[in-house]
């Protein structure tokens, strides 16, 4: 890669990170929808975690594939491009198919096809965002990225609620009991999804490679066997820094998956007194659901911003840590409330740390790690997310009922604490001094300002 990259305005960084917009609309519709579709379907709750299996298995094995193998691709459309392309049109299919599920094997299946589609996409998108940043940069990308992720995910939590508002019944289902609100989101959800990777493939080139670049990826082996080996030399030659960040990763990921596994059911047993998926309550529960849901990543959407500042001068990891510590709390205190306005404040908590965790991990990880791999250990890297989750899937349905009394409020409980382990080895963590300390920094600290300032006019 081109040794001194263009600086980019606050709105060319826009630009770029709007198709992650689209991928995680599409990861929301899945995180508040999932486990009432499988719930309308039949499913009983202390197997749902099985039922997640498809996303954190597909991360395992697509994403450091396809991350090694956009580190070598030279194609007219670009290194990393193709992938976005190929990934948004599968994904927009699985969108489309999944609310007319009419059985359990059908949406799981289906969302084996999603996730897949998903990840496609996603490892080449965060190293795609490396390759066009300066290092001084990295910050205000990967945290315009987070905050991508909070405005798409506010979006797909909220869009069943607004259909109603907009006149839709909340109580019209299809004839696998599927609310018709669900199947419209999901339809919604097609279109962004496509439509938001399209406008990034307009409006922002790759860079060229030097000659340099391009002739080491025309010597490097082709074929799969290759690339597992590069994948596994990658793993060997790994950085300090990405080996401790694995522990946090653990906990963190752990959490959020027994979070947004039982959060419905939990909210309708402390809120409606319920756990019949076929009662109103529950369908309330669920729509209770997408409207704090979406105000979570309404807040992460702006705390993504406003955490730029304070992260280039406190740095990522004192600032993750006070996040994650945040999210334990709020999670800690859901289960005592019973009043929905009063849900508002835990969230705040969890969308400061959902920021966070979409943006300041992969700010230290982009300055660990040697710009020739980036591709590979961005994939890797999200080993440390999807085999947290594989092991949650594995291990919870053995103590849901022995250890937390088969009681959804007690999983939610369960992961709060875990969000605070994760906040205290975060502290653990040893963080390389940013390579950004350059003669441009000057320049960079007036950007993030200013986008810190434009994310607060809204």
């Amino acid at each position: 890669m081109a040794l001194h990259k263009p600086r980019l305005s606050f709105w060319q960084i826009v630009n770029m990170n709007v198709g992650f917009f689209g991928i995680q609309f599409s990861f929301g519709l899945q995180q508040s929808s999932m486990s009432p579709i499988y719930s309308y379907l039949g499913a009983h709750e202390a197997s749902l975690p099985y039922l997640w299996l498809a996303g954190p298995v597909t991360g395992l094995l697509v994403q450091p594939l396809v991350g090694a193998f956009s580190d070598r691709t030279l194609s007219r459309w670009g290194r990393r491009r193709p992938y976005f392309l190929i990934g948004a049109i599968l994904c927009s299919l699985g969108l489309l198919a999944m609310p007319f599920s009419s059985a359990l094997w059908m949406a799981a299946s289906l969302l084996w096809i999603l996730d897949a589609a998903n990840n496609v996409t996603m490892e080449p998108y965060r190293a795609f965002v490396s390759d066009r940043l300066a290092p001084a940069q990295h910050s205000l990308g990967f945290l315009t990225q987070s905050a991508f992720t909070g405005l798409g995910q506010t979006l797909a939590y909220l869009t069943p609620s607004l259909l109603v508002f907009l006149g839709m019944s909340r109580d019209a289902v299809s004839g696998s009991h599927i609310p018709h609100v669900v199947i419209a989101a999901f339809l919604i959800g097609a279109v962004f999804s496509l439509g938001s990777v399209l406008w990034t493939l307009k409006t922002t080139p790759e860079l060229p490679l030097d000659e340099e670049e391009l002739r080491r990826i025309r010597a490097a082996p082709v074929g799969w066997r290759s690339t597992l080996a590069e994948i596994g030399a990658a793993v060997r030659d790994m950085p300090s820094t990405m080996r401790q960040l694995a522990l946090v990763q653990l906990f963190q990921w752990y959490a959020m998956f027994c979070y947004w596994q039982y959060i419905v059911l939990a909210l309708a047993a402390s809120m409606f007194h319920s756990t019949d998926p076929a009662s109103p309550g529950f369908r309330e529960a669920g729509l209770l659901n997408g409207q704090v849901g979406a105000f979570y990543n309404f807040i992460a959407f702006l705390a993504a911003f406003a955490l730029v500042p304070f992260t280039r001068r406190y740095g990522p990891k004192a600032m993750h840590s006070v996040c994650l510590a945040l999210a334990g709390l709020g999670m800690l205190a859901i289960p005592l409330i019973h009043s929905p306005a009063l849900l508002l404040l835990p969230m705040l908590g969890i969308g400061v740390a959902w920021a966070s965790m979409m943006g300041n991990p992969y700010v230290i990880l982009a300055g660990s790690i040697p710009p020739e791999r980036t591709g590979v250990y961005m994939g890797i890297f999200n080993m440390f997310i999807v085999i947290p989750m594989i092991i949650q899937i594995l291990t919870l349905p053995l103590y849901y009922r022995a250890w937390l009394g088969g009681h959804p409020e007690n999983v939610i409980r369960l992961a709060g604490a875990l969000l605070l382990c994760a906040a205290a080895a975060m502290l653990l963590v040893k963080v390389k001094a940013a390579r950004s300390r350059e003669a441009g920094e000057g320049e960079a600290e007036g950007e993030l300002a200013a986008a810190a300032g434009a994310a607060a006019k809204g």
